[in-house]
């Protein structure tokens, strides 16, 4: 399992074509790609599985806990990103709630 950030602060500023805006270059993908949003509602959980492909967690809102094999809980919040390799155990749970992408490719 690896942490990363796609806060505003870890992004880039782009001004070309009279843009004012900040990117957090998030994935690219060369094979078919799912994306999807999950809503955990308070105390909700994705319980512990293996991944089929590897996969990326994109905490948009509220915080929660994030384990990968080792079963070692460590807190996610809005502006984090969570990776886990194809067949590494994992789980997400929340006590308050929280809302995250979840984008799976090989």
């Amino acid at each position: 399992m690896k942490i990363y950030k796609f806060t505003k602060d870890s992004g880039k500023e782009i001004t070309k074509f009279n843009s004012d805006f900040f990117i957090t270059r998030v994935i690219q993908t060369e094979k078919p790609t799912h994306i999807g949003c999950m809503y955990l509602e308070e105390n909700g959980v994705v319980g512990y599985h293996q991944a089929v492909v590897p996969q990326l967690l994109l905490i948009l809102s509220g915080e929660g806990y994030v384990c990968g094999d080792n079963k070692e809980y460590t807190k996610v919040q809005t502006g984090d990103a969570v990776f886990w390799d194809k067949k590494e155990w994992h789980e997400t749970k929340t006590e308050r709630g929280l809302t995250a992408m979840v984008i799976e490719s090989e």
